[in-house]
């Protein structure tokens, strides 16, 4: 089995529950984790998973505003399943990294893991 990582992506969105942050939005960080196992040995970019398509996939769904990290977690999940049915396990983490919590310093976020 092999794994594609594509680890700290970064891109601001207007993703949150508060109405502020959907008005004023942050930065987030994004790893994502997808396993497979190849049909033959990896010769080719054919052969296994290309990072652009994630990446690409990743990219379009954070231009979408939601509230909740954990759809967006999701919805990546199964566009990425979709667009690659070689695809055994998808890992996704989401860090905001300056959450509107009071006198808080680190990030906040989720991570979401599903096997196919």
């Amino acid at each position: 089995m092999f794994t594609v990582h594509l680890d700290k992506m970064k891109f601001f969105a207007h993703h949150g529950w508060h109405d502020e942050e959907g008005i004023t939005g942050t930065e987030f960080e994004v790893s994502v984790s997808v396993s497979f196992n190849p049909e033959q040995p990896v010769a080719t970019l054919a052969d296994t998973i290309n990072y652009i398509d994630i990446f690409e996939v990743v990219k379009h769904r954070f231009s979408q505003p939601t509230k909740l990290l954990e759809t967006l977690a999701t919805d990546i999940t199964q566009e990425i399943r979709r667009k690659e049915e070689r695809i055994g396990s998808v890992h996704i983490t989401i860090n905001k990294l300056n959450p509107p919590i009071g006198n808080f310093t680190g990030s906040a976020g989720i991570s979401y893991s599903e096997h196919f």
